[in-house]
C-alpha cells in the first residue's frame, strides 16, 4: 500500500494532468504542469535531497490548476498581475492542503504544505525560501528563453535583476550552472554587473 507522501504526491500530479496545455520533452507529449512539476522536483534534489515531506509536496504543488485561472481574467496591469498571482497562491494552496488532508497527513501537516505554497514567512522561514529558489531555477531553466524573446532587454534585465534578488546563495551558485543560449548569458550577465 502507498504511503500518504506517495498518495499525495499521486493526487498533486493526477490534477497536473488535467492541464490542456501540451509540451513534448524526450519525445514524449505530457500536460505542461506536468513537466513544470517534474522541473521544480529536480531542482529540490539539486538544491536540498534531503528535504522535508512537506517541502516536497509545496514545490510539486506550486502550480496545481494554474491553467484555470488565466492571467487574462485580471487586468493587465501590475496590480492585476499581482492580484491574479495572489489569487493563485492561495487557491494552489487550498488543493494541496485538500489532497493532502484525503491522503491521511493531519490539519497541521497538510496547513504546512499549503503555508509553503503562499511562501509565508519568505525572509524567516529556510523551507520557504529553498521554494523560492527552486521557482526562480525553473524559471531560469525552462522559461527564460521564451520569456527574453516576448519582452525588450530593459524590462528582461529588470526581471532577472529581481529574479536574483529573491534568491539564496545556494539558489545563485545553482543558477550559473544552467546552460543557457549566448544571448540568454548575456542578458544575466549584464543584469548582474547593473
Amino acid at each position: 500500500m502507498a504511503s500518504k507522501f506517495e498518495q499525495a504526491l499521486a493526487g498533486i500530479d493526477d490534477a497536473h494532468r488535467g492541464d490542456p496545455n501540451i509540451v513534448t520533452v524526450d519525445g514524449s507529449e505530457i500536460p505542461y504542469e506536468l513537466h513544470y512539476a517534474n522541473k521544480m522536483t529536480k531542482y529540490l534534489e539539486k538544491h536540498n535531497p534531503s528535504a522535508s515531506e512537506a517541502l516536497k509536496l509545496a514545490v510539486r504543488a506550486q502550480h496545481l490548476r494554474r491553467w484555470e485561472i488565466p492571467r487574462s481574467s485580471y487586468p493587465m496591469t501590475k496590480p492585476g498581475y499581482f492580484s491574479w498571482r495572489t489569487a493563485l497562491k492561495n487557491r494552489q494552496a487550498d488543493i494541496a492542503d485538500e489532497i493532502c488532508r484525503n491522503c491521511g497527513y493531519d490539519e497541521d501537516a497538510a496547513g504546512r504544505v499549503a503555508a509553503l505554497v503562499r511562501k509565508e514567512n519568505m525572509k524567516r522561514d529556510e523551507e520557504c525560501q529553498v521554494l523560492e529558489d527552486v521557482a526562480c531555477l525553473v524559471f531560469l531553466d525552462d522559461q527564460f528563453e521564451k520569456f527574453e524573446k516576448e519582452h525588450d532587454e530593459e524590462k528582461i534585465v529588470g526581471i532577472l535583476k529581481k529574479t536574483w534578488a529573491k534568491m539564496s546563495e545556494r539558489g545563485h551558485e545553482l543558477a550559473l550552472q544552467i546552460d543557457m543560449s549566448d544571448r540568454a548569458k548575456g542578458l544575466v550577465t549584464r543584469a548582474l554587473s547593473s
